[in-house]
């Protein structure tokens, strides 16, 4: 359907097809966006009017990134994020022709699907070797343990504080990040740096053991004090052991921040930890 409409209206000179459809290392389901981009001779006629777009079927929402003051686009071209009745989901992208040669610097994960002007010679091979897992450097590995530790320090002020909210969202923005990061190295070091653990480290629970996963799933309990102490102080314990193994494999030098942090959190927990809770 995406192509008879390509194929039919002039504007439209080459169409490709990116994300995880391209990619034969993701198990295909009925979830999977087609994510299109149009390369088009004259964008504004397309952004003067949706109506064209009703030609994909009915839908129940669409979004227009690059249309919204709330949320500013971040990328070029213009963008629509359709979800239609029948549960299929197509995020379509304008770029106008000029921008081609650079399109295909963005990502590898690209299958052209039409290229009416022959405009390339050898079509790129998708894959998804952007997104393996990288090999950190010890000045990588140093710089994920100092975020960590010093923003457990953030976490830790914000429940002595009483300000769950600040407390939650250092844990999650910034804690948790690197020790997901220090875990997939982890992972690296056992079965290689040569794959994806796919976005939001999807497929993470496919790597490591049981055991570990568990106490990685314990640190998302976060809805009184009592939880979100027991949760940093998971955090903690799995990002040292997480982190010292790494080392040891790597070869790096194990850094400083553990020893004094974990003092630092002792003692401010002994102090305000013990308080009756607030209610939230």
């Amino acid at each position: 359907m995406i192509l008879t409409f390509a194929k039919a209206d002039e504007r439209v000179r080459m169409v490709t097809l990116e994300g995880s459809r391209t990619n034969i290392n993701i198990p295909p389901d009925h979830f999977q966006d087609y994510d299109i981009t149009f390369f088009v001779t004259d964008m504004q006629s397309f952004m003067a009017d949706d109506e064209w777009l009703n030609v994909f079927g009915e839908r129940l929402i669409m979004q227009k990134p690059e249309d919204m003051e709330l949320f500013p686009a971040e990328e070029k071209g213009f963008s629509y994020l359709m979800l239609f009745c029948d549960d299929v989901k197509i995020d379509l992208t304008l770029l106008p022709l000029d921008l081609t040669e650079e399109y295909f610097t963005w990502d590898k994960l690209v299958k052209i699907l039409l290229d009416k002007d022959s405009r390339m010679e050898q079509p790129p091979v998708p894959t998804d070797i952007d997104y393996h897992l990288r090999r950190p450097t010890e000045r990588m590995f140093d710089d994920c343990c100092n975020e960590f530790w010093n923003t457990v320090t953030y976490v830790v002020k914000g429940l002595c504080r009483k300000e769950i909210l600040f407390a939650i969202d250092h844990i999650n923005e910034i804690v948790r990040k690197e020790l997901l990061r220090m875990i997939s190295w982890l992972v690296g070091t056992e079965q290689g740096f040569h794959f994806s653990l796919g976005k939001n480290y999807k497929f993470l629970n496919q790597y490591i053991p049981v055991e570990l996963w568990e106490r990685l799933m314990a640190t998302y309990r976060m809805d009184s004090y009592t939880q979100m102490w027991d949760s940093l102080e998971q955090c903690m314990a799995l990002f040292r052991e997480t982190s010292a193994e790494v080392a040891r494999r790597l070869g790096c030098q194990y850094p400083p921040y553990d020893e004094k942090i974990t003092e630092y959190v002792i003692r401010h927990k002994t102090v305000y930890g013990t308080d009756n809770e607030k209610t939230i």
